[in-house]
């Protein structure tokens, strides 16, 4: 055994400890040896990166779209749909999940991370079957985004249909 281990306090020592107070602070400096050590300011450079590169390839799109006859909100709807069928190709072939892991918060912002995480579910529970698999899957994680975020929508509709009332 080596100083640093004898410094660094393992899991079993932890568990081991009799003292209350003493496995606090045991169980704190194994969690603060364990924690991997993170780069901020690399992080933020490559999710802006990947973020700003998605975004950018959305406005190339809608550009492309306008420039074959589509009017702004038909290209923006068009380069919205390819993104997001770009987003589950890459789902499938396993290529948005590496460039999350290499992003972070930066291939999720978009939309494209969102028909990501609805996506992903149902590719991985594909073998169950359809029913169950597939079709219980698919909004796991997207599920609860739409669902509060309909919710919420009206009740501020609601908030704001009373004010209306009491405003005049």
């Amino acid at each position: 055994m080596n100083e640093k281990d004898r410094d660094n306090p393992g899991i079993e020592e932890v568990i081991n400890e009799k003292d209350s107070n003493l496995q606090k602070e045991k169980y704190n400096e194994y969690v603060k040896n364990m924690t991997p050590k993170n780069n901020i300011f690399l992080n933020c450079i490559k999710a802006f990166g990947v973020g700003g590169t998605i975004c950018l390839l959305g406005e190339i799109f809608s550009e492309i779209y306008k420039s074959i006859g589509n009017d702004d909100k038909l290209a923006g709807l068009y380069s919205t749909m390819t993104l997001i069928g770009i987003s589950i190709i890459l789902t499938g072939f396993n290529i948005y999940q590496k460039l999350g892991q290499f992003a972070g918060a930066g291939s999720i912002v978009p939309i494209t991370g969102f028909a990501n995480s609805v996506v992903s579910p149902a590719i991985e529970f594909q073998a169950e079957g359809d029913v169950f698999g597939v079709g219980c899957k698919i909004f796991s994680i997207a599920g609860p985004v739409i669902l509060y975020g309909i919710f919420s929508s009206w009740v501020l509709g609601v908030i704001y249909w009373i004010y209306t009332i009491f405003a005049k």
